[in-house]
């Protein structure tokens, strides 16, 4: 396995007062990556594919937020985000399930219980591959499921052909109480996750 990104580590951080000087332009940087990475399923399920420059932005967030500077502490954040990235062969990504108004989102985290676990993509003609939920923890229980989970598409040798030669790539989700048509990403998401793959 090829790695195309590699972990963060404390020499790729940036001091908190470093970060103070340099947030808004990198904060500008990270939400122009992210829009090639965000990827609406429907009007309520948001996918951000994550990479080295999204965590690590994140990263840099929690220590600012927190105020962390001691190695113990910034060490944690990195151990804690870290397996967002993606290792090469596969997308790793937040899965936010979005509704405005509470007693919405409540009934609707009720009716989505097990979604996390129907999402696919498709690269090509190659089959349906679905995304691997929450390996760190569960985020659901018998009464709903939570508003975000982890994700991660581990890509087999023929959907990685597929997408170094650049056929089109489709994700959607399979759940009886959320029908929603597929999406294709457009040539810029699709280059920005080919990216990904080494």
């Amino acid at each position: 396995m090829g790695i195309a990104e590699k972990m963060l580590e404390r020499k790729d951080l940036w001091s908190l007062e470093d970060y103070a000087s340099l947030r808004n332009e990198f904060r500008a940087e990270v939400l122009a990556h992210k829009k090639h990475r965000n990827i609406l399923i429907g009007e309520h399920v948001l996918l951000t594919f994550e990479d080295e420059k999204t965590i690590r932005y994140q990263i840099q967030e929690m220590l600012r937020i927190e105020k962390v500077f001691e190695a113990a502490g910034i060490q944690e954040e990195l151990d804690a985000y870290n397996p967002l990235i993606p290792d090469g062969d596969n997308w790793k990504c937040t899965m936010l399930i979005q509704y405005a108004d509470v007693e919405e989102r409540r009934q609707r985290l009720a009716e989505l219980i097990g979604i996390e676990d129907r999402v696919w993509m498709q690269a090509g003609d190659t089959g349906k591959l679905y995304a691997i939920a929450d390996e760190d923890m569960d985020r659901d229980n018998e009464e709903k499921t939570s508003s975000v989970h982890f994700l991660r598409f581990q890509l087999e040798s023929e959907q990685i052909a597929a997408v170094k030669a650049g056929e089109p790539i489709s994700i959607g989700i399979d759940h009886d109480n959320y029908p929603v048509s597929a999406v294709t990403l457009e040539a810029d998401s699709r280059a920005s996750l080919a990216a990904d793959i080494a």
